[in-house]
């Protein structure tokens, strides 16, 4: 899916892999609510994935426990409305994936930035899911096109954890 290969869409420079970018949480607005640094491990005309850390105090969701040194493995799209983050522990065992429902990613050399719509999917290690902040997706102002939108990108997340299509699996030896 994605290869590394030598991306059009980025025609300024090019990023080595391992290269460090700047996340950015927008709002649905386009304003930005914070920003982080990772490392490029992959890119393709579409698409970059992304290494970060957690590096908060730990926080209990409810259904996660994120640590100080957890791993993510971001999945940034251009052309779907969601990313995928994936959540392994440092000593590498998988905590589950967090999706976030969002416009489709702006990608260039030095950032990755997409505007959140509220709606967010967990999905488990054993595969069971749990849909997040209707209520905050409900209260957004969006066209009837974006709700409908973004639903079906909620509903093709939903399938892919099912069918434990890439990026869900459960390979405790991968590392992208």
């Amino acid at each position: 899916m994605l290869q590394g290969t030598q991306p059009a869409l980025y025609p300024e420079r090019l990023l080595q892999p391992m290269e460090p970018i700047t996340t950015l949480k927008l709002d649905h607005t386009g304003r930005q609510v914070f920003s982080y640094p990772g490392r490029v491990l992959r890119r393709d005309d579409h698409a970059i994935v992304v290494r970060t850390f957690w590096d908060r105090a730990a926080m209990d969701t409810g259904y996660v426990l994120l640590e100080p040194g957890d791993r993510w493995t971001e999945y940034h799209y251009a052309n779907r409305w969601y990313n995928i983050f994936e959540i392994r522990a440092a000593d590498g065992r998988l905590k589950g994936w967090y999706c976030n429902i969002t416009r489709p990613a702006r990608i260039d050399a030095r950032e990755v930035a997409a505007e959140d719509l509220a709606l967010d999917l967990w999905v488990a290690p054993n595969g069971e899911t749990l849909v997040l902040d209707e209520d905050e997706f409900a209260a957004l102002p969006l066209t009837p096109a974006e709700r409908k939108t973004a639903r079906e990108a909620l509903a093709e997340l939903q399938t892919m954890a099912v069918q434990k299509t890439h990026p869900f699996v459960q390979d405790s030896k991968r590392d992208p």
